[in-house]
C-alpha cells in the first residue's frame, strides 16, 4: 500500500519550493531591513514592481537579463558535468573584448558578416580560457577552483592592457575603448525604439539568449556528449569504468561553459555598452552567472526565469534610491536568497517537524511481540 504523502513531505522534495520559499525569505529579510532603518517597505517594494512592469521598463529588464541568463547557462552546464566553474567571471571579460577588438578592427565588414565574426571570436576567447584551466587540471593535477581564480584576475588585467592599445584606445578623455563599429551593434534601430517606446538600449540579444537555452538543453538531455558529461559529472569513476574518456569529457565542458561565457561577453559589449571601460575591479557578471544557475536549478529553461528575475531586481533596484533606499538592499536580498538555497538542506529535512501519529497501547503491545 503506498503511503498518501503529505503537505510537509511535498514541500521537503520540491526543489521549486525550496527555491520560492528562499526567495520569499529574502525579500522577508530585506523587508526588516527596512523597518530597522525607519523607512517603508510598502513604497520601497513597490517602487520596485512599479520599475519593472512598465513596457520600458520591462524591456530594460530584457536587455539587463541577457548576459546574466547566457552566463547562468554557462555555470549550469559545467554543475551538470561535475565542473565548479567559478572562471566565468575571467571567460566573461576575454569574450567581451575579444568581441569589442573584432568590432573595432574589422568595421568595414557588412552587418551579416560582423555579428556573426564577433560572436565567434568571443566564444573561441572563452572556450580557450577554459581549456587552459582544463588542461592544468587532467595534465597537471591543479585544483581547478584555484586556478580559475587566478585566471578570472590575468583576464582583468589583460582586458585593461589591451584596452589602453593605441589602435582599441578610445582617442578622446574616456578611459575605455572605441566604441564598436554600428555593424557590430546588435541594437534595434531608433525608429522603433521611437515608435515601441522601448529602452534605448533594446537590442537582439534575448532572441540569442532563448537560442541558447535550447542548444544547451538538447546538448545536456538529447545527445551521447550530454550523457558521457552528465555520468561523468554523477561519478567520474564509474564514468571512467564504463569506457568513457574522462579527461577529455572534463576539457569538452570547460570548453563549452567557457564558450558560453565568452557569448555572454559579447552580448552584454554588442548590445548594451558598446565599448569596454578600464576595469577599476571585477563586474561581477560571472558570479552572478553562479546565483543565476542555483536559483534556475541549473536547468536551463530553468535559468531564463532566474536570468529574468535577476535582471528585475538588478534593474528595479537602481530606482530604489527614488524613495531614499539604499541600492544595496538588493545586494542583501541576493545574498539572502543564495544563502537558504545554499542550506536548502533544512526544507528537504521540514518533513521531520511533522508530529507522529500516535500509537494505542494496544497497539504499541503488538508490535513489541512482532
Amino acid at each position: 500500500m503506498t503511503k498518501k504523502k503529505g503537505f510537509l513531505d511535498f514541500i521537503s522534495e520540491n526543489r521549486f519550493i525550496h527555491i520560492l520559499l528562499s526567495i520569499l525569505l529574502g525579500f522577508l529579510v530585506g523587508a526588516i531591513f527596512l523597518v530597522v532603518m525607519g523607512l517603508s517597505v510598502g513604497a520601497a517594494y513597490g517602487r520596485l514592481i512599479n520599475s519593472v512592469t512598465t513596457l520600458k521598463g520591462f524591456s530594460y529588464v530584457i536587455v539587463y537579463s541577457v548576459p546574466y541568463i547566457v552566463v547562468g547557462l554557462s555555470v549550469a552546464f559545467s554543475f551538470k558535468t561535475g565542473v565548479f566553474n567559478i572562471g566565468a567571471e575571467g571567460q566573461f571579460v576575454v569574450g567581451s573584448m575579444a568581441a569589442a577588438v573584432v568590432g573595432i578592427l574589422c568595421e568595414g565588414l557588412p552587418k551579416p558578416l560582423l555579428i556573426p565574426l564577433c560572436f565567434i571570436a568571443a566564444m573561441a576567447a572563452g572556450a580557450i580560457w577554459g581549456i587552459i584551466v582544463g588542461i592544468l587540471k587532467t595534465k597537471r593535477g591543479i585544483n581547478e577552483v584555484l586556478s580559475m581564480i587566478m585566471f578570472n584576475w590575468i583576464a582583468f588585467y589583460l582586458s585593461n592592457f589591451i584596452a589602453g592599445i593605441p589602435a582599441i584606445k578610445s582617442s578622446g578623455t574616456a578611459e575605455a575603448t572605441k566604441n564598436i563599429s554600428d555593424n557590430a551593434s546588435m541594437l534595434f534601430s531608433k525608429e522603433f525604439i521611437k515608435n515601441t517606446g522601448l529602452a534605448p538600449t533594446a537590442n537582439w540579444g534575448f532572441i540569442i539568449a532563448i537560442i541558447a537555452m535550447i542548444v544547451v538543453w538538447f546538448v545536456i538531455e538529447k545527445t551521447t556528449l550530454g550523457y558521457e558529461l552528465k555520468a561523468v559529472g554523477a561519478n567520474r569513476f564509474a564514468a571512467e569504468y564504463g569506457g568513457i574518456n574522462v579527461d577529455r569529457s572534463i576539457l569538452t565542458a570547460l570548453a563549452i561553459s567557457g564558450a558560453l561565457a565568452g557569448l555572454a561577453g559579447a552580448l552584454q559589449v554588442m548590445g548594451m555598452g558598446k565599448r569596454i571601460s578600464i576595469f577599476s575591479s571585477q563586474e561581477g557578471f560571472g558570479f552572478a552567472g553562479i546565483v543565476v544557475a542555483l536559483i534556475g536549478c541549473s536547468n536551463p529553461f530553468g535559468v531564463g526565469v532566474a536570468g529574468l528575475f535577476y535582471g528585475a531586481l538588478m534593474y528595479g533596484g537602481s530606482k530604489l534610491n527614488l524613495e531614499g533606499v539604499p541600492t544595496q538592499l538588493i545586494n542583501v536580498i541576493v545574498g539572502t536568497v543564495v544563502f537558504f538555497i545554499a542550506i536548502s538542506v533544512i526544507f528537504e529535512n521540514i518533513k521531520r517537524f511533522k508530529p507522529r501519529p500516535k500509537v494505542s497501547s494496544a497497539a504499541a503491545g503488538k508490535e513489541e511481540k512482532k
